[in-house]
């Protein structure tokens, strides 16, 4: 038993691919403490809260990984897609122009940006 929470990182994403929700759940809040800096943790809850279509505790943990890493061009994806969904156009614009300054070749980001503001 002990080997399964030697890597408690991996058993989250084995219980989130598997659709243990629940269960996610649980490990993730007795994790939150230790690995509240870790931008992979973080990141790991916030897709799955992302799957569970809750925009408030996706963003949660998304905005705790973009303060360890403003440029973090996964979680500012997702950010950028649930503002999108919220019809949050100022924060979307600001999320594609982070994205571009890291990866100026993101076709789809500059595509949403250019509809944006109207190009």
């Amino acid at each position: 038993m002990t080997g399964l929470f030697s890597y408690p990182k991996r058993k989250l994403r084995k219980l989130i691919n598997e659709g243990e929700y629940e269960d996610a759940i649980e490990l993730g809040n007795e994790l939150e403490e230790k690995f509240s800096q870790d931008p992979d943790f973080l990141f790991i809850m916030g897709s799955m809260y992302y799957i569970l279509n809750d925009e408030n505790k996706t963003l949660h943990y998304i905005d705790r990984v973009l303060e360890i890493n403003e440029y973090d061009v996964e979680a500012l994806s997702l950010k950028l897609r649930i503002h999108e969904y919220l019809k949050e156009n100022d924060i979307v614009i600001d999320c594609c122009k982070k994205i571009l300054k890291v990866d100026s070749d993101n076709f789809e980001v500059r595509d949403i940006l250019d509809e944006l503001q109207g190009n």
